[in-house]
């Protein structure tokens, strides 16, 4: 349900057509809630049959032209429902880990690569992370609309670092295990 909710913040942030609000969730509101592009297009169609959201009427009408979507108070009142809604913590699923137990039992043959690739790809993230902090959140920058996005993108920091450290931690682990032979299962 979460996606109708994702795409109705992004347009109350700024109305938009459906190319720009992909391009919108590729840099930023896909870190937290990715979408593919058909998805959001087939959202936005819903939406718009649900009457959360309206294609702005065109500036001259034109075969093939890009519609931009606003949200009607529909929307805006659905979404502040679900912003006031209760919801519980979703349980963590992460194939690297369930690989991990698994490698106790078959052994770490190619684990220690992926590892470290990840730790790679953790570590590229938070420079990204790190480097908007510093372009889009400047001291001073204290608003309500920014404290909360900011708030975001801490989340995303911290989980970063989490990753990092737990990668460098795992990744001295499986280095100091003996010839990655299967253990027996905990």
């Amino acid at each position: 349900m979460s996606l109708p909710h994702a795409i109705l913040t992004a347009l109350l942030e700024k109305p938009s057509s459906g190319l720009e609000l992909t391009r919108r969730f590729d840099r930023s509101i896909g870190y937290f809630w990715s979408a593919t592009h058909q998805q959001i297009y087939r959202e936005l169609g819903k939406l718009e049959t649900d009457g959360l959201i309206r294609a702005l009427p065109a500036e001259q009408p034109s075969r093939g032209q890009k519609k931009s979507y606003e949200v009607l108070p529909a929307g805006r009142a659905e979404l502040a429902r679900w912003t006031a809604a209760s919801q519980d913590p979703k349980p963590h699923r992460d194939a690297l880990l369930l690989r991990l137990r698994a490698a106790a039992v078959v052994g770490t043959a190619g684990l220690e690569a992926d590892l470290r690739r990840h730790l790679e790809l953790h570590q590229r993230q938070l420079a990204e992370y790190r480097e908007i902090e510093k372009r889009d959140f400047p001291p001073g920058r204290d608003g309500t609309e920014d404290r909360l996005r900011h708030l975001v993108l801490q989340a995303g920091i911290d989980l970063e670092t989490f990753w990092t450290q737990w990668l460098g931690r795992a990744l001295a682990d499986v280095a100091a295990l003996p010839g990655g032979e299967p253990t027996r299962p905990a």
